[in-house]
């Protein structure tokens, strides 16, 4: 093969000088997300002894999946940059608040919801936007790579951030913990900031009103059967399988497996090095990818890994578990993510990635849901049912779509 004709390694993306501000940026984001998420479940369960309370926190990290259609036309007529860099800021004053609140000995789980409600209405946008940024930034031949290297940053922080959270505030207390936090939202703010693009790149201005704009954006989205049948995954992972591990890990860890914050730290650290993993393969294998396909199966396994998981009676066996888990689902939302912005295009880049993120609503029901039926059904008879419909739906997404997600050599498995 002629050099001119080698296709771009893993790493590539690094040639590009605004892509290393960029995995800075988020790298710092992720770290800090990761420590607060960890920390702050830990305190509601503690503070309340209520499963209740607990999922109520994690779903108010995604109140904001409502208004992110919104985010996303907003980062398309402002610019990715310039979107991320303010939704940055706001995560470092919210961290400040809960760090005034900690040292003055004022905290209570009430304050902590409200402050979770605030920065949950734009957190929920931060991937979207960042995958955008992406696409504007790497050539279309580095994207996958691209994507892939940027899950990257949050899955290394979902295995260091939360053993460090967890022993931070062992060893240290809240109020430093919520500082470290701070620390690394404004580090993760000022490299965001300092992303260069080029000129041609920049924001158009000479655009319809925004409501023109975010209806557009919707009805592509219904009108093209690729991103349709995207959305709609979205939306069932999110309802079936993300609650496991974004916000029941301390129930499972303190009422099932009967550990402490270390265990806790330990389960949540296992499913985030199983999704490094799966990131790593997925860079690795880069446009050797068939997209829709690796979504598809790949979301089947983990629905298949989550109900062996919920079913294991030792550490050793849930960690275990748990890293397969992390592998299946990069290996499905990373090439999710790479055929819808793909398929969307440099100009509905942003607000087809909003429309993604409003499926993350399907989480914060997924966990409300989860707090009634464990109360009520017991935790393996709802991991049976919330895996049983995944695996369920998955098949039927697949097949109502298959002529427009199976065949090789339409855009839908291009990468």
């Amino acid at each position: 093969m002629a050099p001119s004709q080698r296709r771009p390694g893993f790493l590539s993306p690094f040639q590009i000088r605004a892509f290393r501000f960029q995995f800075l940026a988020d790298l710092c984001t992720s770290w800090g997300t990761e420590m607060e998420v960890i920390v702050l479940g830990w305190y509601i369960l503690v503070e309340t002894d209520s499963v209740g309370l607990l999922t109520l926190y994690g779903a108010l990290q995604y109140l904001g999946t409502l208004i992110a259609p919104g985010m996303g036309m907003a980062s398309d007529r402002l610019g990715h940059r310039n979107v991320l860099t303010t939704m940055r800021a706001v995560y470092a004053l919210m961290a400040l608040g809960l760090m005034t609140l900690a040292f003055a000995g004022a905290l209570h789980p009430l304050y902590v919801f409200l402050l979770a409600a605030m920065s949950g209405l734009i957190r929920a946008s931060d991937t979207g936007v960042r995958n955008a940024l992406s696409a504007e930034i790497l050539p279309p031949d580095r994207l996958m790579a691209g994507v892939g290297l940027s899950r990257i940053t949050s899955d290394s922080a979902r295995v260091a951030g939360a053993l460090a959270g967890a022993a931070v505030y062992a060893a240290i207390g809240m109020g430093p913990a919520c500082m470290v936090f701070a620390v690394f939202y404004s580090a993760g703010c000022l490299l965001t900031f300092r992303i260069s693009l080029p000129a041609a790149r920049t924001v158009n201005v000479t655009r319809p009103s925004p409501w023109g704009e975010l209806r557009e954006g919707v009805v592509h989205v219904w009108q093209t059967p690729a991103l349709l049948a995207g959305m709609w995954l979205a939306f069932l992972v999110n309802l079936t399988a993300w609650p496991w591990t974004l916000g029941l890990l301390p129930y499972v860890a303190r009422n099932v497996l009967h550990v402490g914050q270390a265990g806790l730290g330990t389960l949540a650290a296992s499913f985030a090095a199983g999704s490094l993993l799966g990131s790593l393969i997925v860079s690795l294998l880069g446009r050797r990818i068939l997209p829709a396909r690796f979504m598809l199966i790949f979301a089947l396994a983990w629905h298949a890994m989550l109900l062996v998981f919920a079913h294991m009676p030792t550490m050793l066996g849930a960690s275990a578990m748990l890293v397969a888990t992390g592998v299946a689902q990069s290996m499905s939302m990373v090439p999710m993510a790479v055929m819808l912005l793909h398929i969307a295009g440099p100009r509905f880049r942003g607000r087809v990635m909003g429309v993604r993120m409003l499926a993350i609503y399907g989480l914060p029901v997924g966990l409300l849901l989860s707090g009634v039926f464990i109360s009520r059904l017991g935790f393996s008879e709802t991991a049976i049912l919330y895996c049983a419909i995944g695996l369920l739906v998955t098949l039927g997404i697949g097949w109502h779509w298959r002529a427009y997600l199976w065949p090789r050599d339409l855009p839908a498995n291009t990468s």
